[in-house]
């Protein structure tokens, strides 16, 4: 519980700093954004390793594990859509009809699909559920609901900003590290302390910002790989042996408060005279008030939950309190979330909707911890009953 609450922590904190930080900094802002964008790019990447070494299946049963994808796939859109419709109706009337705002929300919103494996499974394994059906269930499909939420950004990607030929490039280059992923899934056998995953982080974030800066010789826009994933990809292929020591985890926990830090720190100027949101907002997006802001933050985190219950319906050989303990489960959000809130930004999508969805990520790791309490009463419940 202690490490949601520093999450959350972590993340209020530096949303306030980005509010004083301009001016405090000045002209000197601009070079700290830069640093900030680096390490941002650096944690989010070295999070996505671990969560790719997590991606462990049978291949030679692939087959058993395609329902599970596809509950996962349905576990994922559903909060996406629910959040990103919620989104178009409170924007003004006359932009229901507009592309240009799908488009923003679309990307927006799906920050609502991913569930966060790593506190899901460190904190059910911490109230004693490791050997339990609803945990080795939610492990696969947590990680394919990142998968699919990562595997999605490139569709949105070439929404946002059209087929160019640049993204040929990159469709490609995901074909390819898609390919990679399964035929050497689980093999590469390397060191994987803490330092080692930082260092490959490094090397995928350069790898990347090469190519892009490279790219940037023969074209405007240049070839951008986002991390997310080749990041998964780098793990998935990792052989991972769950060796870990108290540092491996120590370090990793750190790196993820930090994470969350910098995700707050990326955001733009929103308070004004401490009662509304304003600079960056959207063309289309009003200034809202913050009580309309909490409002709203309350309303999404309440579809993007809903959304999350699809589990519910399905594995019926199962008891119903399992089922929803398995979907309760699947509540939790955290960093690939605020992941895409981050690659939203770097498509200047600003202003109230995103201050609403920062929030309403902040207040579902606030309630993780009673989440994580009543998956473990179902799961209990059932116990007992067997």
């Amino acid at each position: 519980m202690t490490k949601v609450i520093l999450f959350s922590l972590f993340l209020i904190v530096g949303l306030i700093l980005s509010q004083i930080l301009p001016g405090v900094l000045a002209e000197s802002y601009e070079s700290f954004r830069f640093v900030l964008t680096y390490m941002l790019s650096i944690s989010l990447s070295y999070i996505m390793i671990n969560v790719g070494r997590e991606f462990i299946l049978n291949k030679k049963e692939w087959r058993s594990y395609t329902v599970d994808y596809f509950i996962a796939m349905g576990t994922a859109a559903l909060p996406w859509l629910f959040v990103c419709l919620y989104f178009m109706l409170i924007i003004p009337w006359e932009y229901f009809g507009d592309w240009e705002v799908w488009k923003d929300n679309l990307l927006l919103s799906r920050f609502a699909a991913p569930t966060s494996a790593g506190i899901l499974f460190s904190m059910l394994a911490a109230v004693g559920l490791k050997s339990s059906w609803v945990y080795k269930k939610i492990q696969v499909l947590a990680i394919f609901d990142d998968l699919d939420t990562i595997l999605l950004m490139i569709p949105l990607q070439i929404m946002m900003i059209g087929l160019q030929w640049e993204l040929h490039i990159v469709l490609i280059a995901v074909t390819v590290l898609l390919y990679v992923g399964w035929k050497y899934l689980n093999r590469l056998n390397l060191p994987q302390n803490w330092y080692w995953m930082l260092l490959a982080a490094i090397g995928v974030v350069g790898i990347s910002e090469f190519i892009y800066r490279t790219s940037l010789i023969i074209s405007e826009n240049g070839i951008h790989i986002e991390i997310l994933l080749p990041a998964f990809i780098f793990g998935m292929i990792l052989k991972n042996t769950h060796v870990e020591t108290a540092v491996d985890h120590k370090a990793s926990t750190t790196i993820s408060y930090i994470f969350m830090l910098l995700v707050g720190l990326s955001m733009p100027l929103f308070v004004n005279e401490g009662s509304s949101t304003d600079a960056g907002y959207s063309h289309f997006m009003p200034i809202m008030s913050w009580n309309e802001i909490i409002f709203h933050v309350f309303i999404a985190t309440f579809l993007s939950n809903i959304g999350k219950l699809v589990p519910l319906f399905f594995y019926r050989d199962r008891k119903i309190s399992e089922r929803l303990a398995l979907s309760i489960g699947m509540f939790t959000r955290g960093e690939v979330g605020a992941g895409i809130i981050v690659i939203a930004m770097g498509y200047n999508i600003l202003g109230s909707l995103l201050t609403i969805s920062i929030l309403t990520i902040v207040l579902n790791l606030i309630l993780t911890g009673f989440f994580i309490i009543l998956v473990k009463k179902l799961a209990l419940r059932s116990a007992i009953v067997e």
